[in-house]
């Protein structure tokens, strides 16, 4: 199922991200420190709940989900969103909601690192990231 997302995720390469923040709707001061940290991305599975766990110098979140039901999220920019996290083709398909507004965040295993879409609208940010 999503066992070869669990472990520790260092980011090694991101493009597009501060377009991506701005799209969103993040504040200048927040994108300029959100785009120069370095988070680890810690996955892991406990019986049919999966945590994801983002750590940096800006911010620590972490979501706790079963697949397919949706759940409060609060975002690293601080957005209070709804959660929904399905697992399509071996994807983590991530979409969050808040005032009208919509971005779905796609996990994916690629040549044994995990790729991270993140789209709003028009605007597709990819961050990749190695195992540590």
């Amino acid at each position: 199922m999503c066992d070869g997302f669990v472990g520790s995720w260092k980011l090694i390469s991101t493009e597009n991200f501060d377009d991506y923040m701005k799209e969103v709707g993040v504040g200048f001061a927040t994108r300029k420190v959100a785009s120069m940290a370095k988070p680890n991305t810690i996955i892991s599975i406990s019986g049919d709940v999966i945590t994801i766990r983002t750590e940096s110098t800006f911010k620590n979140t972490e979501i706790s989900f079963k697949l397919g039901q949706e759940f409060d999220e609060v975002t690293a920019d601080d957005r209070k969103v709804k959660s929904v996290i399905t697992l399509e083709d071996g994807v983590l398909v991530h979409v969050q909601k808040w005032d009208g507004k919509t971005t779905t965040i796609r996990r994916k295993l690629v040549d044994g690192k995990l790729v991270v879409e993140c789209i709003m609208k028009g605007v597709t940010s990819t961050r990749i990231y190695e195992r540590s």
